[in-house]
Formats: structure tokens, sequence, C-alpha cells
């Protein structure tokens, strides 16, 4: 079970945003419910995730001063997600990475996002460059396509036994272990998602097969992040995400979207990811996605790729 001071700050956003989110107080009176009467978190309605592609999802009036916005494929529309405080969010990712990984300031960070960097509007650029800048590291970096250089730079951390992160879009990972194979043991390879038909799309155990031989790494590490999300969750290792003091998920079941199930029920057994996200402050923090998981036990998921009827997404999740 949630504990019990998540369960208390959940309800008490779910209050707030049900009075002051004209957009989810509608879609919940359409669902014809008291929001005074929800009391469980098992109650709470979550609101769709494509709500981010159709409507401005916000809570209480404020001047955006940042709009994050999804990188979605060629002729889709994009989720939007504007925010009153971009320092909040950034702050909120350095605690909720360093719950996991420790002090950002014993990294070299090292980003590998071509396609994300192409914007300027991306929520994993700005979360990575805020790693990059708080690192303080005279190596740390973003590298587009220079994969000579970010070879030649992690040769020199190994030399130095500097703790190192690479992270990277899937895609750019896998296309710099195949053109400079190597053997890491100071860093860290973090994969964020994303294929876009860059290539074959691979299972994630596969995936991360190669990328373990090419790279010498004996796990490969991912986050789990959205442009609808504030928050962040971590896995190191086998596709098995630990949630966070300020985002949790139940399952909803794939046949019936009002059978909700935590972490203590139906383990192993397929379902949706619905987000609690204590930090989405501005927009809603309940969101449906149309993420696969199951539950592994003490909270863990494991991702299980998307619905099929879903869109593709930009960051779209590997099939297990």
């Amino acid at each position: 079970m949630f504990e019990p001071l998540f369960i208390k700050d959940a309800l008490r956003l779910f209050k707030k945003q049900s009075e002051e989110n004209p957009l989810y107080r509608k879609f919940i009176d359409g669902l014809h419910l008291d929001p005074t009467s929800v009391t469980r978190l098992e109650d709470i309605p979550f609101l769709p995730i494509s709500f981010f592609k159709t409507h401005q999802v916000k809570t209480g009036e404020f001047h955006p001063a940042h709009c994050f916005e999804s990188s979605g494929t060629t002729g889709a529309i994009n989720s939007m997600h504007c925010i009153s405080d971009l320092q909040q969010y950034l702050t909120n990712t350095v605690n909720l990475f360093e719950e996991q990984y420790g002090d950002i300031s014993d990294y070299c960070m090292l980003g590998l996002l071509p396609s994300y960097l192409e914007r300027n509007n991306s929520s994993l650029v700005a979360m990575v460059d805020h790693f990059i800048q708080l690192s303080k590291h005279p190596s740390s970096g973003f590298f587009l396509d220079d994969f000579k250089g970010l070879h030649d730079t992690l040769i020199h951390l190994e030399a130095n036994r500097q703790k190192t992160l690479l992270i990277g879009v899937t895609f750019a990972l896998l296309d710099f272990a195949t053109a400079y194979p190597m053997k890491l043991h100071h860093a860290i390879v973090m994969e964020t998602g994303g294929m876009k038909g860059r290539k074959k799309e691979l299972t994630r155990s596969e995936m991360h097969q190669q990328l373990k031989f090419g790279l010498g790494v004996e796990a490969v590490h991912a986050e789990y992040g959205m442009t609808e999300l504030m928050s962040q969750a971590y896995s190191k290792g086998e596709g098995i995400y630990q949630t966070s003091s300020r985002l949790k998920i139940m399952l909803r079941s794939t046949d019936d979207p009002f059978e909700i199930w935590n972490a203590n029920e139906h383990i192993m057994r397929t379902g949706v990811i619905n987000v609690i996200d204590l930090a989405n402050l501005d927009s809603v923090g309940f969101i449906a996605t149309d993420d696969l998981a199951r539950f592994t036990g003490d909270g863990a998921f494991e991702l299980m790729g998307r619905l099929d009827s879903s869109d593709t997404r930009g960051c779209s999740l590997l099939t297990a």
C-alpha cells in the first residue's frame, strides 16, 4: 500500500483540482461522480492522457512560464503541458533522481538526445540540461551526432575512474554502441525509450542485450517520464521501475477502465498505467496513460508496451 502521507497528499490534490480545473471537473461531472464522495485513491477519476493533445489542462489561473511539447511523429497532434514555474519542475527532477542515484555533483553527465535537441520545448532536454549544469564536471554536455567525441570523452572518464551517467534516446545509444563498442566500468547507461521508426523495432530484452554487449555494461538503466508529467520513475535494469516519493502508479484492467488495482493486487497480471503525480500542481495529478505494465512486488512495476489502439508517441515504449 501507499504511504499514509502520500495518500493524504493525493486526496488533498484531488480536492483542489476537482474544484479549480474546469476541464477535469467537467470530466468528473460526466462520470456522474460527486468529488466529495472520494475518500480512497481507487475512487479518483484519472483523466485520459489524450486530453493533453486537444485541451489546455490547467488548474487555477496563471501565465505559463513554460510549455513542454511532446515529440510525436510527423503529422501527429502533440501533447502540450504548460506550467507556472520551470524551476519547480527542475528541482523536482533533481530530487527524484537523487533518491535513486545520489548526488548529481558526483557524476559526469552525458546526454545523447539528438531527436530531442532539435526542439526547444522538450521536458527531457530541460531535465538533462539541468543535470549537466549541476554536475559541474568539465566534460559534462550534450552530444548531437559526434559519436567519436562521445567515445573519446568516455575513454578519458574511464581512465580517471569518473562516475558517469550516459543518458540517451534508444536509437542513438544503439547506433553509438554499434559504431564504437567499448567496455564501460564506471558509467551508467540509461535509455529513455524512443525508436521513432529509425530502425527495426526490438523487444526491450533484445535492445538491452545489444547495449550491454556493445557498451560492456551489466545492466541498462531506464527513465520513465513524459511530457504530461512533472515526475519520473527509474529502472536499474530489466525494465523494472521503482516509483518515487512524488510519483506512484495504479493499474486499470484492460477490460474495465473502472477496475483499479493497487501495488498489492494482481501481481504479474498486465494492466494499463494510471499515474498519480503529486508534482502536477498546474495541470492534473491523476492521468490514465496508454502504457501497459504489471506489478512485480514491493511497489515496483515492469513496462510491457502500449495498448494496441494507442497513437504512436515519440518516446514510445518498447514491448517486453
